[in-house]
């Protein structure tokens, strides 16, 4: 991605805010604010950041609800969760909404530039590899140089972890990894809550299963972690 990246930051605490623009700024990034979940949804539209950071808890217009109204829209900006110490229902729900990683507060500032920094470089998708490749189960087809993804001819709407998930384990077929295996691997953290992979695992399947309920391809290694089987339809 070339040029400077711009940054919203959604938060009701302009403590916070500044303290976040502040820690952005000096490591490149142009910031602009939102208070609540309405001036930040306009400001999405006006702006088209390259990111937005988002409190969860916010008025007019919740954290909550400004996730699934970002995650409808077709350039699917990026988005880092803040959420309160407390609030683990509403981190579960964001994640199942398409957040792409989350902070709880208080958190350090150098971290989250360090998660801005991990999540913009995955939606960039890096350098392509040699030659294109593409990741074949059935009907299943995932290619990673253009980053899309279909099922029976029909492309999938899936966020940037979910799409690097599944081609993490399309590229190890039958191996078993533990969620803190796939936390490091898949999203760069030697540490954080695995239910982060649940979340996600869970949401990969309702997108790519028959039967979620049943899954044939993600497959749940009781106490140990996951398997991607091949179905070879």
């Amino acid at each position: 991605m070339t040029g400077t990246q711009r940054v919203l930051v959604v938060d009701d605490d302009q403590t916070v805010s500044d303290v976040i623009r502040r820690y952005l700024e000096n490591d490149g990034f142009q910031v602009s604010l939102a208070a609540d979940g309405a001036e930040a949804l306009e400001a999405v539209e006006r702006e088209k950041p390259h990111l937005v950071v988002l409190d969860l808890m916010l008025p007019r217009i919740s954290g909550l609800q400004v996730c699934r109204q970002l995650r409808v829209r077709p350039d699917g900006v990026p988005i880092v969760m803040l959420t309160a110490r407390g609030d683990e229902a509403d981190r579960i729900l964001g994640l199942q909404l398409g957040a792409d990683d989350y902070l709880t507060k208080p958190f350090s500032p150098r971290e989250l530039v360090l998660r801005v920094r991990s999540v913009l470089r995955r939606a960039a998708g890096g350098p392509a590899p040699e030659r294109p490749e593409a990741l074949t189960d059935g009907g299943l087809v995932v290619h990673t140089t253009s980053r899309t993804a279909h099922l029976a001819g029909r492309e999938l709407a899936l966020t940037l972890r979910e799409f690097d998930l599944l081609v993490h384990l399309m590229r190890h077929p039958s191996r078993v990894f533990g969620r803190a295996e796939l936390l490091e691997q898949v999203w760069g953290w030697n540490f954080g809550d695995h239910s982060t992979v649940t979340v996600h695992v869970r949401r990969l399947r309702e997108k790519i299963e028959a039967d979620p309920a049943d899954p044939r391809r993600i497959v749940t290694i009781w106490g140990v972690g996951y398997r991607y089987e091949p179905t070879h339809a």
